[in-house]
């Protein structure tokens, strides 16, 4: 890693740690000893949500509420030495740059990383700055990272890319279990009756048929995937065998990653990020853990329980400095950024 140098901007707040996810976007100004100068959560500024001018407007406001927060003037240009800004849809190179060139025109820093947010998934997961990362939360995607620094990426542009899971998937493929069951082509399952109630409907089929007319908005359908778990946990078979599905399919990138790499003779850790690992599902985890431990039997399998923005904070002081972030820094900046100080932002 290149350290970030910057003659007068030493004096600055060192990381402006910006976590952009579909839903909401996590904002948090961190000093050079690893303390928490301000976070704030906020609305979604993803590019792909509301656009790049909407969603970098968002962000500038977010930033300057976090600079009051801190008591700087939030106005002033740059806030921080450096702005790592990890992000759900930074897929190919050219995500990369747009984003790039859209962040440093707001001078919101003196230097900037553009991240994947699997990046910041990984380093909020483990105190190591190498291993596998699986993000399952509206969408699915995988990063793996080796010791020596060589990375395994996917496109992860949905199903022309060939990707199956997350909440998008799972929910519709529990939408249309509960179709199939109600209309016989398909084995019976309880997600007919628990999936229409979850949206007020009598039948499954009304509330496809509400869905294709626009009645129901269309991207509701993430709202079934719990209901998938739901219906599993009480035994029902099709929903088991969609939860199967999703676990062989996170088996699928995270086995991919590591061959890639070669580390199956490693002890990679293996984060699982996102909404969809917030399950409390142990055949689910042990269905993940049977394939990883196939792929490569030292691995450590983790779900991340950190907000995901602690990656970006830590990303931003591995650059920063040009090694990896010091374990006692690591441990303030951990013990700030919490769940309960994010959601009070």
């Amino acid at each position: 890693m290149t350290p970030v140098t910057g003659g007068s901007t030493n004096e600055l707040p060192a990381v402006l740690a910006i976590d952009v996810g579909n839903s909401k976007t996590d904002v948090a100004l961190i000093g050079a000893d690893g303390a928490v100068l301000g976070a704030i959560r906020g609305p979604t500024a993803s590019h792909q949500a509301v656009g790049p001018e909407r969603g970098f407007a968002t962000l500038v406001s977010l930033v300057e509420r976090v600079c009051s927060q801190a008591g700087l003037d939030p106005a002033a240009r740059p806030a921080a030495q450096l702005a790592a800004y990890c992000a759900a849809g930074v897929d190919l190179p050219s995500d990369e740059r747009l984003l790039t060139t859209e962040l440093r025109r707001t001078g919101l820093a003196a230097a900037d990383l553009v991240v994947n947010d699997c990046y910041g998934g990984l380093r909020a997961g483990t105190n190591r700055t190498w291993g596998v990362c699986v993000i399952s939360g509206s969408g699915i995607n995988c990063l793996g990272v080796s010791p020596d620094g060589r990375v395994a990426r996917f496109d992860a542009l949905g199903d022309v890319s060939g990707d199956w899971g997350g909440g998008g998937g799972v929910g519709l493929a529990g939408l249309a279990a509960a179709v199939r069951s109600q209309d016989g082509r398909g084995p019976a399952t309880i997600l007919e009756r628990t999936v229409p109630a979850h949206f007020g409907v009598a039948r499954a089929r009304s509330l496809s048929v509400a869905m294709y007319r626009g009645r129901i908005a269309y991207d509701r359908h993430v709202e079934i995937a719990p209901l998938v778990f739901a219906a599993a946990a009480r035994g029902d078979a099709v929903a088991r065998g969609i939860v199967d599905r999703l676990a062989d399919e996170v088996v699928a990138w995270a086995g991919a990653a590591i061959r890639r790499l070669k580390m199956q003779r490693l002890d990679p850790h293996v984060v699982l990020a996102g909404g969809m690992f917030r399950a409390e599902d142990p055949p689910f985890y042990e269905r993940i853990g049977a394939g990883i431990a196939a792929a490569a039997p030292a691995a450590q399998v983790c779900r991340l329980t950190a907000p995901p923005i602690v990656g970006a904070a830590l990303l931003g002081f591995d650059r920063l400095h040009g090694t990896p972030t010091p374990p006692d820094l690591e441990e303030r900046l951990r013990a700030g950024l919490t769940h309960e100080r994010m959601s009070r932002g």
